[in-house]
């Protein structure tokens, strides 16, 4: 279990990563090095989230309330923005579908 929630933290920072160095170039008129890095990162994340044991299917959905609530860690931390009590909220419950999607035990 602590080895998928690292996988798909490790996904999650790759992919709000390498998207973050794209939009600095395209939005913040940075080198064009940031959007080349950006792209090599995505690609990384694309090979993470293989990682997981699980189908492609299973490790998408629950990855998508991951990636909510890793990004909204990544605009209070990395960008400034200070999320409200309702993105706290919904990141909360995202995590929360994910971990039920990932996690439940299965017959």
């Amino acid at each position: 279990m602590i080895k998928a929630i690292l996988i798909f933290i490790l996904a999650g920072l790759c992919e709000i990563g390498g998207g973050y160095l794209i939009w600095l170039w395209l939005k913040e008129d940075k080198p064009i090095v940031y959007g080349m890095a950006g792209g090599i990162v995505l690609i990384l994340y694309g090979v993470v989230a293989t990682l997981q044991p699980a189908g492609f299917g299973r490790v998408y959905a629950a990855y998508g309330g991951i990636f909510i609530g890793l990004s909204v860690l990544w605009a209070w931390w990395i960008d400034g923005f200070k999320p409200d009590r309702y993105d706290l909220l919904g990141a909360l419950l995202a995590l929360i579908g994910a971990g039920i999607i990932f996690f439940a035990p299965r017959h």
